[in-house]
């Protein structure tokens, strides 16, 4: 893109919990990660394509699918209390320092986000290469699946409302439009990212996706839902 180099990044850990092997599971024949890697591969904007693991397993399957697997992350940069933004900085310095690489745009991809294909990717570069002078980062939402103004919370064994707005609402076409984060697509340039550490920040643009677009898969619930919706979309562009 005019000189400009993207980077995709793709972090996937070995050590998932809640589902083993989540991220090199088959599902509907595939591994998980591999719908991520394709869709990225599509994108006519992505020029290089990163997994960060350190599972040996998970790095065979993504070089297999087309990723590079430079190195394997350090054990140390894949426990639970190690944040997404650590292993992007690891990634980033590894290819300044190993190989006097870096991007102009990074785009960090979770793997367990089947449903974003590539068209979501180009739109979301469409829509913040149109804005990057306003924007630090784009972050992509969906419409909650449950409003919070609706929610309850429990105190002193009695339900209270979560939003003091709770009695504003008395029908659910009052409520306010809310957004979620949907996992799905994280990007910035390389330089906001290294000057704030993190895609968060006070002056984010947002991409909306739709919610059948948006499955984050932690659990076998959103597997199954996972399947449903693919085999629904089968004959789209990934």
């Amino acid at each position: 893109m005019n000189d400009q180099e993207i980077l995709a990044l793709i972090l996937a850990r070995g050590g998932s919990k809640s589902i083993p092997g989540k991220n090199i599971k088959k599902l509907k024949g595939k591994p998980l990660i591999a719908y991520t890697i394709e869709a990225a591969k599509k994108s006519d904007y992505v020029d290089r394509i990163i997994v960060s693991t350190d599972d040996k397993k998970i790095a065979d399957v993504a070089q297999e699918y087309g990723a590079e697997v430079p190195f394997l992350r350090p054990d140390e940069l894949a426990t639970d209390e190690v944040s997404s933004n650590e292993a992007i900085v690891h990634a980033l310095d590894f290819l300044k320092k190993e190989q006097g690489y870096t991007p102009d745009y990074i785009i960090n991809l979770q793997p367990t986000s089947p449903l974003r294909n590539s068209l979501h990717i180009d739109k979301a570069f469409n829509k913040f290469l149109k804005n990057k002078n306003d924007y630090d980062s784009l972050v992509s939402v969906c419409e909650a699946f449950e409003n919070p103004f609706w929610m309850q919370k429990i105190e002193n064994d009695k339900l209270k409302p979560l939003m003091d707005d709770f009695s504003t609402f008395s029908r659910r076409q009052e409520l306010p439009e809310v957004y979620q984060l949907n996992g799905a697509i994280y990007l910035s340039s390389y330089k906001s990212f290294i000057e704030y550490g993190s895609f968060y920040t006070d002056n984010i643009l947002p991409f909306i996706m739709s919610k059948d677009k948006s499955i984050d898969i932690d659990n076998e619930l959103d597997w199954n839902l996972a399947e449903i919706l693919l085999e629904d979309n089968k004959d789209e562009i990934y």
